[in-house]
């Protein structure tokens, strides 16, 4: 066999086991927000904690992102659009609110509401507690400047 032709297949066998392994390093692939590269979701970014819900934090490829578990139960990204009115429930949680949409339940997804940047959460419930998961996270979100919060309809019809 030619040696060109070894070698050729050595260095491409090397470069898909070395892709592979690295694949293994524990890399978390996300995409960046829109805004993710607002200076709030830096401030955001160096506060997020080693662990959430007991689950180690992993790293990613993309800004402003957050990753927990093997395999990952809770994503975070920084910089998403800022929510306006929903109908969809509202929770408060150590003062950071949270829209809640659970429509791809056990996926839960949580949005910051009343700070900008946004964030989003999304959450496996299958294997972290959704309320554990925002207490852990809420020291790193509520340093975005705080525009508004949540009401309840009862506050709207109030005299």
């Amino acid at each position: 066999m030619n040696i060109r032709i070894r070698l050729l297949g050595f260095v491409t066998v090397t470069t898909v086991l070395g892709l592979g392994l690295s694949g293994c390093a524990g890399v978390v692939p996300m995409k960046p927000a829109e805004d993710s590269n607002n200076p709030e979701c830096a401030n955001v970014t160096v506060r997020l904690p080693d662990t959430v819900s007991d689950l180690a934090k992993r790293e990613t490829n993309a800004q402003a992102t957050g990753a927990w578990g093997t395999p990952a139960a809770v994503l975070l990204t920084c910089g998403v659009e800022v929510p306006g009115p929903t109908t969809l429930p509202c929770v408060s949680i150590n003062d950071v609110d949270w829209i809640e949409d659970d429509s791809q339940a056990p996926l839960y997804r949580y949005t910051t509401y009343g700070r900008t940047p946004a964030v989003e959460v999304v959450i496996d419930s299958e294997a972290v507690s959704g309320t554990t998961t925002l207490v852990d996270l809420g020291p790193a979100v509520s340093v975005l400047p705080k525009t508004s919060q949540c009401i309840d309809i009862t506050d709207v019809f109030k005299n």
